[in-house]
């Protein structure tokens, strides 16, 4: 302790250090200190600053700011004394100086804030003690404010109504321009922290603000700002009085902003002459525009002309990216707009058309940001507008300045996504982008060369990104490949070409066809290519022409010609040839001689194996001259190209071998020689590599087939391919070695997939997991995970069709109807996905025996972008596998969370209209399976208990044929009642009802199979249970089914549960004992004298009222019983007292149980007493009846009353 305490001095010393690295240094010292001994550090600097009032204000700076450092980052850890006096001495430092000093109170004031991030009430009673009414408070005291209010939201915002009613005065006191300015700036604040507070009402303290809370406040200091204080001659206060007003004007009333717009609106916009930063005006305007369109404003449209000017002149100014002022004022300018598009779309739109025919470049420019903002951000609005929008952008594509084109082809990619090229004359558009990938270079402000690199970019972005456009772009854009101005486009365009032929014949698209045949085209094409070899490089016709076509020709026929050698000398003799003579460092001639080479094997493995391993422990792959002194030396063919040619011959060879051979010599000839070069280094080598193990792995997956075979080093391979794979650069992601890796580790897989089919009819027993798991991301965010998705559930299902015993090669008409709508897949719209979804859900049939896991899976998706899929995928399943989807559903761990919940609902209407299909065959189900008792059960605690969605239970009375129940229940709206929480247990008493009257033999197992819920940890279950219990005990019928002991005792045992309204049910269903079964209100002595007497003096009014009533409807069948005597005469002083009850109900409760009582007590003037002036719709002169009564009890002293 002592150590710190000396080590903190000096660094509290040094904090006066000048420069201001040092002081930078202390602070993080002081705050690594402070962090360890948070009440000790922060009580050494307090002592310090007061043992030190003279400090130089530098000195000062540095110690508050370490205050803050440590407050801010152990606030929860200091002592509540310590804040305290943390509060006491921030708040003398931030108001010591009457003058402002920026830096020392600026400080003062950021631990305070700090503070009241969590003491929030402590820092306002500090505050406010020095905010008086009536004296204008210190700068900084308004600042703290202001700033509290951004911290702490949700602790600041129920202050400001009084906080607002205070500072009111003081506007008008405000002279100094300083003042105004502060003022100005906490009342923006305070409106920014209100308006976030009413948009997260779930999340505040106090739900029941609302804005007419604030709303006088805020106008009558809106009135001050506006009239007075707008027309500052300090920009500054203009500025901010602009920003206050603005955010102000959503808290308005809607009347008074009515009022103000005519005045407000120009006095805005004259401010943009007085002021060169625009950027907060546009802000402000925004926000008063957004007010008015938000409450539907009227006079608004009288000001359109002026906005639509004084707008346009705004975003017509030129943006500043080194400047990020002008880049928010033209994002605010757009808002704008977009704002006005939602009220007056016609006129907007048209304004902004006439502005593109000017030809003033600044104002075209301004005009197409506007166009092109309007078409993303108002699609609806825009939809009715496409054709006039596609004629009119004709005129500026036609404008000479590359500024203005830019901002044309960022318009027609706006365009390009929201389905405008598709219509009639969107071609000419396509057409000018390629027109301008094919500029030339020029030196401009906006070079040809920008542009056209812009061009390139915007036609590859629609080409794959855009997916409706690819029938629009192919063939189209072919058209463009030959005409001379469109040549220095060819590169583009080929591009783009490939990504949409590609695609579409991926897709197996009939639009993918192109007619080369009409007129003979397809030939004479083919030989205008080989004409023009030359001109597209100079080697490439000595490669079209001699070399590519004969070269892997040639080696194939070697290949061929020695399969039908039976001479093995011959075949050893060429072999050796091709190996020695070939030109190894050329790629083509590598291919071919390991092509060659592995056609050989067919009909002469061993030898081709045997020469192979003889080559590559020859002088070929040493520093000296061959033994055969037929090799040039290593500076011509290097060593690695050889290896190369040698690698892939491994891998030709077990492609082309017979598959009962090779098998056997995979691991042992072939992996064993090639597996020795995987560290190589060299690219070459690498790729020969990775291309040979996805031969070999291709030929196990074609052996396998027809034998069983283990592929051992499986894991090994895949190991070496990612390892190539984590080798690549990380910057870069198209390269060679990934893509081949790619395909290799593809065909590795392979083999694992075909020996499933080892275990012949095994059951595939996760089938349904994988599927539940799968279909909904059918419908997931990312379209690249919507394809995998389908190429997975697409190969399950043929994996499923091998073990039910089908060949390899047999094709499902319904599941190869799941490629083609992956196209539809990637077309973002929801409604597509939900259609293709179902469809795809329709096509994927899971096995009954699979619903139930395949269902599981569904209900553990939580995710919200899936949610309707999943729905949908478990509405469908259902109609494929009904009783297995309700059982499931039904049998769910309780309690349910939100989704599955809503799950439940949607398959239960839905499940409604299945059986209503099914009806006949229902009818004759029934016969034989109808519903038990103890579904019945399951679905009335699981189902009434989230006082919604009852229509499970509905369905399955309907199925257990109580018909007569459903109907009365249907009669008196049971079912809207419980569905509501604060009549639920209305309407489980009126199924509870309708239960005793119209299915009595059931009730015995539906109570057996209730009782344990009331011993439940969930109230819901309890309430609901104990309602229905309470009911039944109104009904003769529980006596004659000999329950009547059963639902007594628990209802006494309820009496003293946690819960009020069960402990109120309970007490109302003895009461009901006394009108379902008289003849055992005998009993009732125990309870009235255990039970109702405390309870009748319970502080909760509905516990209190139902004890009393039970009090009178059981003393009227006990009037012959001394002990009922006793008990009334022990209430009735309580009961006199009840008259006078807070409680209308309770008041009533007790009229009804004295008039009932009366008799019991003996006297006929009480009694006569009672029956005249305790009606429960009568008021009482409670003192004269208590007067009258006394006399009549003195009277009646001598009787035993």
């Amino acid at each position: 302790m002592l150590i710190l305490t000396k080590v903190t001095l000096a660094l509290l010393d040094a904090a006066n250090d000048k420069d201001s690295e040092v002081q930078e240094q202390v602070r993080k010292s002081m705050l690594t200190l402070g962090k360890q001994q948070s009440d000790r550090v922060l009580a050494m600097c307090q002592d310090y600053l007061t043992k030190h009032p003279k400090l130089v204000v530098s000195h000062r700076v540095v110690i508050l700011q370490t205050i803050e450092l440590i407050v801010g980052s152990r606030i929860e850890e200091i002592s509540y004394p310590r804040i305290k006096s943390i509060i006491s001495l921030a708040s003398d430092e931030m108001t010591r100086s009457k003058e402002v000093v920026p830096d020392w109170q600026q400080a003062a004031s950021n631990i305070l804030v700090a503070v009241g991030n969590k003491h929030i009430n402590d820092i306002m009673e500090e505050i406010l003690s020095k905010f008086q009414p009536g004296v204008l408070p210190h700068f900084f005291v308004v600042q703290t404010l202001a700033s509290l209010s951004d911290s702490n939201v949700y602790g600041m915002v129920p202050f400001l109504n009084a906080v607002l009613g205070t500072m009111l005065p003081m506007l008008c006191m405000a002279k100094q321009d300083n003042m105004k300015w502060v003022f100005s700036s906490a009342l923006c604040h305070f409106s920014d922290s209100i308006l976030e507070y009413l948009a997260n009402l779930d999340k505040a303290p106090d739900p029941t603000v609302r804005k007419d809370t604030f709303s006088s406040e805020i106008y009558a200091a809106y009135d001050i700002l506006f009239n007075n204080w707008l027309q500052s001659r300090e920009p500054k206060i203009r500025l901010t009085v602009a920003e206050a007003v603005g955010s102000m004007s959503h808290l308005m009333a809607s009347d008074k902003l009515e009022e103000q717009i005519p005045k407000l609106i120009p006095a805005m916009l004259s401010l943009y002459k007085k002021n060169s930063e625009h950027y907060i005006i546009s802000k402000s305007l925004c926000q008063v525009l957004d007010a008015s369109v938000n409450m539907g404003s009227r006079v608004l449209e009288t000001q359109l002309d002026s906005l639509l000017v004084a707008l346009h002149q705004q975003v017509c100014c030129p943006i500043d990216y080194s400047n990020p002022p002008t880049v928010k004022n033209h994002n605010e300018v757009l808002r704008c707009f977009s704002l006005l598009a939602n009220s007056f779309p016609d006129r907007l739109v048209m304004f902004v058309l006439q502005k593109l025919e000017n030809s003033n470049e600044r104002s075209r420019m301004g005009s197409l940001a506007v166009l092109r903002h309007l078409i993303n951000s108002s699609t609806s609005m825009m939809e009715t507008k496409k054709l006039l929008i596609l004629a009119s952008i004709r005129q500026p594509m036609a404008d000479h300045s590359n500024k203005v084109k830019k901002r044309v082809v960022q318009v027609i990619s706006a365009m390009a996504h929201h389905g405008y090229l598709e219509l009639e004359g969107g071609d000419l558009l396509v057409r000018f982008i390629v027109q301008h990938c094919a500029l030339p270079d020029t030196i401009q402000e906006v070079t040809n060369e920008a542009l056209r690199t812009m061009c390139d970019n915007t036609l590859h972005l629609l080409t794959t990104t855009v997916g409706r456009l690819a029938d629009v772009l192919w063939p189209m854009l072919l058209y463009y490949l030959t005409p001379p101005q469109f040549s220095n486009a060819t590169s583009p365009l080929c591009k783009s070409l490939i990504v949409l032929g590609s695609k579409k014949r991926n897709n197996q698209e009939a639009s993918f066809n192109i007619d080369f045949t009409h007129r003979g085209h397809g030939a004479p094409s083919l030989s205008l290519l080989s004409v023009l070899s030359v001109n597209i490089h100079p080697s490439a016709d000595i490669l079209w022409e001699k070399e590519i076509p004969p070269l892997l020709f040639l080696y194939q026929c070697i290949g061929v010609t020695l399969q039908q050698c039976y001479n093995k000398e011959v075949v050893k003799k060429q072999l050796q040839e091709i190996l020695l003579t070939a030109r190894h460092s050329d790629t083509i001639e590598r291919e071919g001689v390991a092509m060659g080479i592995g056609l050989c094997a067919n009909s002469h493995l061993e030898g081709t194996l045997a020469k192979l391993d003889e080559f590559g422990k020859s002088d070929a792959f040493k520093k000296s001259p061959s033994i055969f002194n037929l090799l040039k030396e290593r500076n011509d063919v290097e060593i690695e190209k050889v290896k190369s040619t040698l690698i892939l011959c491994y891998g030709q060879v077990a492609l082309n071998a017979p598959p009962e051979q090779i098998l056997n010599r995979i691991d042992h000839d072939i992996l064993r020689c090639i597996s020795k070069h995987f560290n190589t280094k060299d690219l070459t080598m690498k790729l020969s590599l990775i291309q040979s193990v996805g031969l070999i792995a291709k030929a196990i997956s074609e052996c396998v087939k027809r034998q069983g075979y283990v592929f051992s080093r499986k894991q090994e391979l895949i190991a070496v391919m990612l390892d190539f794979i984590k080798a690549e650069p990380a910057d870069t992601l198209r390269t060679p070695v990934r893509h081949l890796v790619m395909t290799t580790c593809a065909n590795l897989m392979y083999p694992s997939l075909i020996t499933v089919r080892s275990s012949n009819m095994v059951s595939f027993h996760n089938l349904g997991a994988l599927l539940g798991r799968l279909s909904p991301r059918c419908s997931d965010p990312h379209p690249a995970v919507r394809t995998a998705a389908v190429d997975c559930i697409y190969t399950l299902l043929y994996i499923q069709l091998r073990y039910e015993g089908f060949s390899l090669d047999y094709k499902d008409e319904a599941v190869e109807s799941l490629p083609p709508l992956k196209e539809k897949l990637e077309n973002p719209d929801h409604s597509v996905l939900y259609k293709t979804c179902s469809d795809l859900t329709k096509v994927s049939s899971v096995p009954s025996s699979k619903a139930t896991s395949c269902l599981k899976s569904y209900l553990t998706f939580t995710v919200p972008g899936v949610r309707v899929a999943v729905g949908q995928t478990v509405l469908i399943l259902a109609t494929q596998h009904l009783q297995t989807v309700i059982n499931t559903l039904i049998n769910q761990p309780l309690p349910y969370d939100r989704y599955p919940h809503r799950f439940t609902h949607t398959l239960i209407f839905k499940c409604a209209s299945l059986l209503d299909n099914r009806k006949e065959s229902m009818m004759r189900a029934v016969t034989t399976k109808v519903a038990t008792n103890q579904p019945l059960a399951v679905s009335h605690t699981r189902h009434c208990q989230h006082f919604r969605h009852p229509v499970a239970l509905r369905i399955l009375l309907a199925r257990a044929q109580l018909d007569e129940v459903v109907k009365k229940l249907d009669q008196d709206n049971a079912w809207d009642a419980m569905k509501e929480q604060n009549t639920h247990t209305t309407g489980v008493t009126l199924l509870a009802r309708a239960m005793a009257k119209h299915a009595g033999p059931r009730l015995p197992s539906i109570v057996e199979c209730l009782c344990p819920c009331l011993n439940n940890i969930y109230e819901c279950q309890r309430i609901t249970v104990t309602a229905f219990f309470s009911e039944l005990l109104n009904h003769h019928v529980v006596t004659e089914l000999l329950l009547m002991d059963v639902l007594m005792n628990n209802m006494m045992e309820r009496i003293s549960d946690p819960c009020c309204t069960v402990r109120m049910l309970s007490v109302r269903g003895l009461g009901n004992i006394a009108v379902g079964s008289p003849e055992k209100v005998l009993l009732s002595d125990i309870v009235m004298y255990k039970y109702c007497t405390p309870h009748a003096l319970s502080d909760n009014d509905d516990i209190r009222c139902a004890s009393i009533l039970l009090l009178g409807n059981l003393s009227k069948f006990g009037s012959g019983e001394p002990v009922f005597k006793d008990q009334i005469h022990n209430v009735l002083v309580s009961l006199l007292l009840h008259l006078v009850d807070p409680n209308p109900q309770v008041v009533k409760a007790c009229k009804y149980a004295m008039r009932v009582c009366a008799p019991v007590v003996g006297s006929d003037q009480i009694t006569a007493m009672f029956q005249n002036h305790l009606h429960e719709d009568k008021s009482l002169h409670y003192g004269e009846f208590i007067n009258d009564l006394t006399k009549y009890l003195v009277r009646l002293s001598h009787t035993p009353i």
